[in-house]
């Protein structure tokens, strides 16, 4: 043994005696790199320098994946810290792969399974890279907002040419084997039994003179070879298509154009410091805070889901869905799609015949990017059967109503459901307002009953809000998240409120935007301040024509009835106008906007005259309110609507609220959520904005708890 190490070990070949194997073994199911595993490489790379006899290097992972990364739990800390701590730390780290790149012998990555970020720049630290057909290799640091720090920036491009390494850094997209060889990145493809051996073959062809490694190490650590005119050409070309995909709102792309640029014509130290100057500047940014924040909540949802999934006791092997047409069809085809046999039922063949056109819809237009075959579509529309009879779901383990969003209307499918199933079965409303008790009171077996709530559309929106009522069971839980993560989608657990989780906090958000119509804003520049200053996906003007105006005046008024001290109705809401004039939106192309195609045929959106005519007599004169403003008026009811979920104990935590509005809504990515939101702000300012607005209203009044917590100093994420 040369080395020995709890992440790392160093021993020599068993057959290649002169050839050493570094391999990576962390105790956890994937070797990350954390400081121990940093420091570890460094003391190998010290321990094979200083063995005698040795001729390469070969570096490999002991599990079935290569390196994931970076260890990011580490990040949080480690970020809070000064300017300059950061930067030594980075540099450092960065050093440890250098001191690696520079041993006095050729070196290969033998990669499998995944080998991203740090991992990627192991690999790209090796004179060789050989790689099998599971490997997935890429640097996805732009998904947390940062860059490369272990000199990815630096390596890649001298490697693959400055286009393609910008593309595979500034989008975060990993490489399939295949991909990874037609672009340079790694120097063959073997099957997976075939992969040491290759490894081995290849950096001893290397050590005896047959591949000039020297050469290669060389190109790694020289100025990129680009003229003046090409390099103009690349960087501008790269700066442009990030401004173009990326926007103002994401620094990390931007930078990493900018660094590659800069170090074009330097050596690898010049260029490695300008990586972790870059690298420093990043991570202070509000987007990577925010970033990083969304994948450890992520990481924390998963783990959650998982976690309760495994608690199952109940093996659902069919589902029902009750209430076909577009959401329907859409339940019915995320099962049917994910192998779980799905019957559909409603009480009209027409309803029925729109299901089954949305799922094969969904499929269609797979079919056209290519995600899906033929076959595929056969089979997932074969495990759909449209049924008129309730005799169908006698079968079905899971049954998911989705009938139209009426108290009655459901309480009486529920009873009828209840009749025709199993004792056993497990009964779930896909509701997205209707108080899960109050439609638990329909039924004989309450604590097999709960919320199911999808988001439309159903394939697209990867977010199921699960309610447990009050007689809600621990095992019909369990059941339905391990149903809603086969089905593809990511369960978050709440209470029952009105509104839930999701609609809950949407709604005094469309309160404070109707507000701000009747106090003479126009909703054309609201939207545009949402969207474009904002972040979000679609304005509020917007999202309610997507939602539709009969949807949003109902769901208003469940709202209000649930939650009078805060969300009475209000009077000459503009939605409620526009419902009232039967300007619902989308769905008849006419709401705030006008909807229709131009010549070429082209979706077209206009805001509407008549929706100006309609609010003018209960609107005030018209004024410009600054884009601050308008954000502070309907980010405010929604942030306190989450607090108040959060102290009544409806989400379990903040990290899952965030999650439920990025996954449900679309909230800004680069914000990381509602939650991080506010902390970006700072409690004590957000106390201090809101008391501002206090006197508008209920929803923009704080709650006690977030003035102590702003007091205390405390976060909501300790």
């Amino acid at each position: 043994m040369i080395y020995s190490g709890s992440c790392i070990k160093v021993a020599r070949h068993a057959e290649a005696n002169d050839v050493a194997e570094l391999v990576f073994d962390a105790a956890g199911s994937v070797n990350k790199f954390d400081r121990q595993t940093v420091n570890e490489l460094d003391e190998a790379t010290q321990a094979i320098a200083a063995e005698d006899g040795l001729k390469a290097v070969v570096v490999r992972s002991a599990k079935s994946t290569f390196i994931v990364g970076a260890d990011i739990t580490e990040f949080t800390d480690l970020f809070s810290q000064p300017d300059d701590e950061v930067l030594g730390w980075v540099a450092k780290t960065a050093q440890v792969f250098d001191r690696f790149e520079d041993l006095p012998i050729p070196t290969i990555a033998a990669v499998n399974g995944f080998a991203l970020g740090g991992g990627c720049e192991m690999a790209l630290a090796c004179d060789l890279r050989i790689a099998d057909t599971t490997a997935s290799i890429g640097l996805p640091e732009v998904k947390l907002g940062l860059m490369p720090g272990f000199g990815g920036t630096v390596r890649l491009p001298r490697i693959i040419g400055s286009d393609n390494a910008l593309e595979w850094m500034t989008t975060g997209r990993d490489r399939k084997a295949d991909k990874a060889l037609a672009e340079g990145a790694v120097d063959a493809v073997v099957a997976p039994e075939k992969l040491i051996e290759a490894a081995v073959s290849m950096v001893s062809d290397a050590a005896s003179g047959s591949i000039d490694w020297q050469t290669r190490r060389e190109q790694k650590k020289a100025p990129l070879q680009l003229n003046k005119n090409e390099a103009m050409m690349s960087f501008s070309t790269a700066a442009a298509m990030v401004a173009a995909q990326a926007g103002k709102h994401y620094p990390a792309p931007h930078k990493m154009v900018e660094t590659v640029s800069k170090a074009a014509t330097l050596d690898r130290d010049g260029a490695l410091k300008v990586e972790n100057e870059g690298f420093v500047e990043l991570a202070k940014t509000d987007a990577a805070k925010a970033q990083i924040g969304i994948f450890l909540a992520d990481q924390l949802v998963k783990s959650k889901g998982k976690k309760q999934a495994k608690s199952a006791t109940k093996e659902v092997k069919q589902n029902a869905v009750l209430g076909a047409g577009i959401m329907g069809g859409g339940i019915a085809y995320q099962g049917a799609v994910k192998g779980i046999p799905t019957v559909m039922k409603d009480i009209n063949q027409a309803a029925l015949d729109l299901g089954l056109k949305e799922a094969s819809g969904i499929l269609m237009k797979g079919m056209a990017r290519g995600k899906v075959d033929g076959k595929k579509m056969a089979s997932t529309l074969a495990s759909i059967t449209p049924t008129l009879d309730y005799s169908a779901i006698k079968n079905a383990d899971l049954v998911i109503e989705a009938v139209v969003e009426n108290p009655k209307v459901k309480a009486t499918v529920l009873k009828e459901t209840e009749e025709h199933v199993a004792d056993d079965a497990i009964i779930c409303s896909n509701t997205s307002t209707i108080s899960i008790n109050q439609l638990a009171e329909s039924l004989n077996k309450p604590e097999r009953f709960c919320g199911m709530h999808f988001f439309n559309p159903v394939h697209k929106m990867p977010l199921v809000e699960i309610i447990r009522g009050e007689k809600t069971s621990d095992d019909t839980i369990a059941a339905v998240v391990a149903t809603t993560l086969r089905m593809g989608k990511t369960p978050i657990v709440v209470n029952d409120c009105p509104g839930f989780l999701v609609n809950r906090v949407l709604f005094p958000y469309f309160a404070g935007f109707s507000r701000l119509v009747l106090d003479g804003a126009d909703f054309k520049a609201v939207d545009k301040v949402m969207e474009k200053q904002f972040g979000w996906p679609m304005g509020p003007a917007y999202l309610l024509d997507v939602v539709g105006m009969d949807t949003a005046d109902h769901a208003a008024g469940v709202m209000s009835d649930g939650i009078p001290e805060r969300m009475e109705k209000i009077d000459n809401d503009p939605v409620t106008l526009l419902f009232n004039a039967e300007r619902l939106g989308q769905k008849n192309g006419k709401g705030f906007y006008d909807y229709g195609t131009d010549k070429r045929g082209k979706p077209t959106k206009t805001p509407a005259e008549t929706a100006y005519s309609l609010f003018k007599p209960h609107v005030a004169d018209s004024q410009e309110f600054s884009a601050d403003e308008i954000i502070a008026r309907v980010m405010i009811p929604m942030a306190n609507e989450a607090i108040r979920c959060l102290e009544e104990g409806i989400v379990g935590s903040a990290a899952e609220a965030d999650m439920a509005l990025l996954y449900g809504l679309g909230f800004p990515p680069f914000r990381g959520g509602i939650f991080r939101y506010i902390e970006t702000l700072g409690l004590q300012n957000f106390v201090d904005l809101a008391d501002k607005y206090a006197d508008l209203g209920p929803i923009y009044q704080v709650s006690d708890g977030v003035r102590e917590m702003a007091r205390a100093g405390k976060s909501y994420f300790a």
